[in-house]
């Protein structure tokens, strides 16, 4: 399940099947979602993925927005960080913690999707994506319970199920191991400071500088699912 340069980059979609016009996810990962959605369905949840593939030019418009502060960036705690008061190196650690360098998110890849319970989920509240709403208490407890006992039955584990000291907890995030640890085997250094430095991407100087440094803390710092 091997992917070229430009696959898991996110600069080609040529490996990606599409559930609709705006969620796509990888080729063969698909059986594996549709029988992890059914096996939810039997025990009280209606799965949906709230992202999925994302090419490299949307990774790229997320960062650039708040890189500038056109997008709020938000640290472990929730709160909203003052980008203004930080230099270029802070920045790029600030918007690291909830948001992937361009050409390094395990999205690109079509292996890793973010989801929730559209049954659970209030009519009159608008789905957050934060931790708290997996969390005790959280409209989405009872299926953060239920996937991580029944998730790696179906090749599906969460890569970021804990802080490492790199990117923050995302309980609505999860990969599907035979395509994203080979994905994570093939991606480098090397061929990301190629796609960066071609890119348009505010920051840049810093990005390439501490490079080796994001690589080893946000993009291998975390479960592997093995």
């Amino acid at each position: 399940m091997s992917l070229d340069h430009q696959q898991l980059c996110g600069l080609s979609d040529s490996h990606i099947t599409w559930l609709s016009d705006r969620i796509g996810i990888h080729k063969e990962m698909k059986l594996a979602w549709q029988s992890l959605s059914n096996a939810a369905l039997t025990n009280g949840f209606e799965l949906q993925i709230a992202s999925g593939y994302r090419s490299f030019d949307r990774q790229l418009s997320i960062w650039n927005r708040k890189f500038n502060g056109e997008l709020a960036t938000k640290n472990k705690k929730n709160e909203v960080v003052n980008l203004s008061e930080l230099s270029d190196d802070e920045k790029v650690d600030a918007i690291l913690t909830y948001s992937a360098l361009p050409g390094t998110s395990r999205h690109h890849w079509g292996s890793d999707i973010d989801i929730y319970a559209d049954n659970l989920l209030a009519s009159d509240k608008k789905l957050q994506l934060e931790p708290w709403e997996y969390q005790q208490g959280g409209p989405f407890e009872q299926l953060s319970l239920w996937l991580e006992k029944d998730a790696p039955s179906f090749g599906f584990f969460h890569p970021y199920d804990k802080d490492r000291g790199g990117v923050a907890i995302e309980p609505w995030h999860l990969s599907f191991a035979p395509i994203a640890q080979s994905c994570l085997c093939d991606i480098s250094v090397e061929t990301l400071a190629q796609t960066i430095t071609q890119a348009d991407i505010l920051g840049k100087q810093a990005i390439l500088s501490k490079l080796p440094n994001i690589f080893s803390q946000y993009v291998q710092n975390i479960n592997k699912g093995t």
